[in-house]
């Protein structure tokens, strides 16, 4: 996939990520087939399909009672890379060999779910979420991570 090509698609993640209705963060996922440089499928964080309620409300409950990022994964969104995986499969969109762009670090959950999707490659939108991640899960792996540049978590200036 060409370069430019390649950042049309960060681009298009970034706006995607918008949808998410969760008050904590907003992430986007994209899955890409870099032969064809075409977009698969999207997801984003968020509540439940169909209109259900976020965890807390309207509020973050990982906020609200001060859960460490990368632990208690009972509570919070389903996550982005969650959403274009299930995505992709209830439409019978193959993963194999797929890349995926994301707009923060994977979890370690959602790292184990690319990982056997067979996705291939997973470029993350640098300066995004920055807490425990699966990274390394996916390089020790053999999934290609790719770093490039976005805009900071604001969480991360204190």
């Amino acid at each position: 996939m060409k370069q430019k090509h390649l950042r049309i698609r960060i681009e298009q993640c970034l706006a995607l990520s918008k949808a998410s209705n969760c008050p904590r963060r907003k992430f986007g996922a994209l899955l890409l087939d870099p032969g064809r440089n075409v977009i698969l499928m999207d997801g984003y964080n968020g509540g439940p399909r169909g209109g259900g309620t976020l965890c807390g409300g309207e509020v973050c409950l990982r906020d609200e009672l001060k859960v460490e990022s990368g632990t208690r994964m009972e509570i919070g969104c389903h996550h982005a890379e969650m959403n274009v995986i299930c995505n992709a499969a209830a439409s019978g969109v193959a993963t194999r060999d797929a890349w995926i762009i994301v707009t923060g670090e994977p979890c370690m959950m959602c790292a184990k779910l690319i990982h056997h999707a067979g996705i291939t490659r997973v470029i993350v939108v640098d300066g995004g979420y920055g807490g425990a991640n699966g990274v390394s899960y996916l390089e020790g792996h053999g999934v290609e991570v790719i770093k490039t540049e976005g805009p900071r978590d604001p969480r991360s200036f204190t």
